[in-house]
């Protein structure tokens, strides 16, 4: 794996870039002084010392005495990131106790960009089906939301599928429709309840359009009622 790729990951974890160089630094090492540090990394040696610090203080790095010098060692990655995990929770709890009362609203229409913004919409919305969910989608796109899919099969809440090729998922409640033509479309119906359709893919614009308007979920769901019925005539089901 790139080292590039590895340091953008754990900045995830609230690390600066400069933090993240040195916590892989430490990892590959087993363990390191700040001059030691400066040279593999490239940083300047005021620079790894505070960085060193700083990435013991959010519990990434140990410090210990290594006769008169002080050198540090990285914590284990998943001692890591389940502290912060935790951390994070704690936090969640915390804003959702002291968040100020939200004004009651009719919600609009609204416009999802960018490719993360429209996965991690995509995402909450399956993790909270609760009894249903059509999602419309190219194949190759489907293993960005496999965990949240295959949690809706395993509950057994009914779950459909319309994509370009097959894809695996087991259950009673699911339906995998194969045949349909859209490149980057996707879209997602949870419930009745909310709605969400537009483009995602390397090719596309990735932008989506998101309500959970009456109006706009219905129109959607004919829509796609009238796509499936299309592919059963085409597969000679009807």
């Amino acid at each position: 794996m790139e080292h590039g790729a590895y340091t953008d990951r754990l900045m995830e974890f609230g690390l600066t870039r400069q933090e993240a160089t040195l916590y892989y630094c430490l990892l590959d090492e087993g363990k390191c002084s700040g001059y030691e540090a400066a040279k593999l990394t490239g940083i300047s040696r005021s620079n790894a010392y505070g960085g060193l610090a700083s990435l013991a203080d959010k519990g990434g790095a140990r410090m210990m005495e290594e006769g008169h010098t002080r050198k540090y060692v990285a914590v284990d990655v998943e001692e890591f990131c389940s502290n912060r995990i935790r951390k994070l929770q704690e936090t969640e709890e915390w804003l959702r106790r002291n968040a100020p009362e939200r004004r009651t609203a009719e919600e609009g229409y609204i416009t999802i960009e960018g490719e993360h913004n429209i996965v991690d919409k995509v995402k909450h919305l399956l993790s909270t089906a609760r009894e249903r969910a059509y999602v419309v989608c190219a194949c190759e796109q489907l293993p960005l939301f496999e965990k949240e899919l295959e949690a809706l099969a395993a509950s057994g809440r009914k779950t459909v599928l319309l994509t370009d090729r097959e894809f695996p998922l087991a259950g009673e409640q699911v339906k995998v429709y194969p045949d349909m033509q859209g490149g980057n479309q996707i879209g997602v119906i949870v419930d009745s309840r909310s709605a969400l359709t537009g483009e995602l893919g390397p090719d596309s614009t990735n932008t989506c359009l998101y309500s959970g308007q009456r109006n706009f979920v219905e129109l959607y769901k004919r829509a796609l009622a009238n796509e499936i019925e299309l592919l059963k005539y085409r597969k000679g089901e009807k």
